[in-house]
């Protein structure tokens, strides 16, 4: 293996852009960030300027590759790491036509609903039960009825900004506008393409646009990218991005990955049944499968992976990390103090001394990790956070252990339908992502969930990591089975059998407080935003 060459790895997430120069085992050399600002605009709206995230890349990909870590001609491909749910109207031109419609933007639930309406109402969705069972059989999922995915976003600009549908000469997800930048080519990856729900996915081989599901949705085929596997390799590096970013013009760009994907593989998790979950703002849990499969009871799918020939079961819980930076941000902390995961790892090291002397039960508080709604275990956008039988006796450490143990705690129940999916229990999880850093978390998460967690080596940045394997083998120099054993694991966490009784009991009483509640939370929100 060339562990003298690397791969430039792009991650862009909702707070910002960040670069990473990769070698081929694995190794981060260096890396830096650029911010980018989230707009809200209107009731349910949420968007980013795509040209921001350009600036912000190009931003930072010149300052990392200036510092001359290393050798400028040993930099050999570009590959991308990215939020999945994102969309994006440019012109033939290439130029945005709007801002960037973001995974959290539910402007299209409305619209959503009425396109594929329907009198069945499971889950809340209101399709028909023909168009239901239609998406499931091709794509394994269904638009999702919050509107926050690209098939949501597209039908809101058809139908309330038709001058701007009109106009657009492609829609795009976010790594593949990344991508056009880099190349000038319009094309989507097949994992990309996926939360459009426009693709028949039964044949990895042979991904294509399905023309029943095309007209369902009321969309024209070519206003959509050509789609290629995640490893493709799309083109070379424009003359225009190499002179600016000091780099040859040879260099190669692959496709790249939606970020869960991106992280499970740099999290080591390529064989089968093998899970990882990715705790960074959100929580997830992805582990490949050799079949397609959907569970709409449980609200989860399985789905094209960068694995050639493997598909990927995915499922995510909104808010995780995230509780920890509301509290430093919002609560604790002036805003500027503590900055997200990604900028400031120490941040877990901070509350890892905080709560080090509180019990396992934080002296009795249970806290509800919902603050952004939720979507899995349970699709309900209504419930909401918050700290539970609080006293005059507790204090600011009991309350962040309990934010930790209720991360875990819903992070329980969504495993549950996972261990149904996968059709076993799984006796090690592999844990990466920001929130992987902390030790005290990591324990916590094997405790509750009663697992053996392998908490892999630099654990933040298993998404450029990831990034930088599926570029590596996109270009022909690495395997995904050799990736996976570049992969170190840092600290194997066994569950503590002396907190098995306690964390069962809270369990049931979390599961007990959603029931109970659920109705008080959509009389308090239910004309709110989410």
């Amino acid at each position: 293996m060339k562990n003298d060459y690397a791969i430039l790895a792009i991650d862009l997430g909702t707070s910002g852009a960040k670069v990473s120069l990769v070698r081929l085992d694995g190794f981060c050399l260096d890396w830096t960030l650029e911010k980018v600002p989230v707009i809200l605009a209107g009731t349910g709206g949420a968007e980013q300027d795509a040209d921001n995230w350009w600036r912000a890349i190009s931003t930072a990909a010149t300052r990392l590759i200036s510092k001359n870590t290393i050798s400028r001609d040993r930099i050999i491909a570009i590959c991308t790491s990215s939020m999945g749910e994102e969309t994006i109207p440019v012109g033939r031109d290439g130029n945005p036509l709007m801002n960037a419609m973001t995974w959290m933007d539910q402007r299209g639930a409305e619209v959503i609903r009425e396109q594929l309406s329907g009198r069945i109402n499971h889950l809340g969705i209101g399709y028909s039960i023909q168009n239901i069972l239609k998406w499931i059989r091709f794509t394994g999922g269904v638009p999702s009825p919050s509107g926050k995915d690209p098939a949501g976003h597209i039908t809101y600009i058809r139908k309330k900004l038709p001058e701007i549908y009109e106009k657009t000469y492609k829609f795009l997800n976010s790594p593949d506008f990344i991508n056009l930048r880099l190349t000038g080519e319009f094309v989507a990856s097949y994992d990309s393409i996926m939360p459009l729900w426009v693709t028949d996915n039964r044949n990895l081989d042979n991904i294509q646009y399905h023309s029943g599901l095309l007209e369902t949705l009321g969309l024209d085929r070519e206003k959509l990218p050509d789609i290629v596997p995640a490893t493709a390799v799309i083109g070379k590096l424009l003359p225009q991005v190499a002179g600016m970013w000091g780099l040859s013009e040879n260099v190669k760009v692959v496709a790249g990955s939606v970020d869960i994907i991106a992280a499970a593989i740099g999290g080591g998790a390529v064989q089968d049944f093998d899970p990882c979950l990715t705790l960074g703002t959100s929580l997830n849990i992805a582990a490949h499968v050799p079949f397609k499969k959907t569970d709409v009871i449980n609200n989860m799918a399985s789905f094209p992976s960068a694995v050639k020939g493997k598909y990927i079961l995915m499922n995510n819980q909104t808010t995780a990390g995230g509780n920890l930076s509301f509290i430093a941000n919002n609560i604790v902390y002036h805003k500027d103090e503590l900055l997200q995961e990604e900028q400031k790892p120490d941040l877990y090291k901070v509350f890892d001394k905080v709560v080090q002397g509180v019990p396992p039960g934080s002296n009795g508080l249970l806290y509800t990790p919902w603050l952004f709604g939720e979507r899995s275990p349970v699709d309900d956008h209504f419930i909401r956070g918050g700290i539970h039988n609080i006293s005059l006796h507790n204090n600011r450490e009991d309350v962040v252990r309990s934010m930790f143990e209720g991360v875990a705690l819903n992070a329980r129940w969504l495993l549950e339908g996972v261990d149904k999916f996968l059709g076993r229990k799984c006796a090690s999880i592999r844990m990466a992502g920001g929130g992987a850093a902390s030790d005290v978390w990591c324990q916590i998460f094997a405790d509750i969930l009663d697992r053996r967690i392998l908490q892999v080596d630099d654990p933040i940045k298993a998404n450029t990591r990831g990034a930088a394997f599926i570029g590596a083998v996109g270009i022909g120099e690495l395997d995904f089975e050799e990736a996976a054993k570049r992969v170190k694991v840092r600290t194997i966490y066994e569950p503590d059998s002396a907190n098995r009784q306690l964390y069962d009991e809270r369990y049931g009483l979390f599961r007990q407080f959603y029931k109970k509640t659920k109705s008080i939370y959509q009389q308090l929100n239910r004309h709110q935003p989410t």
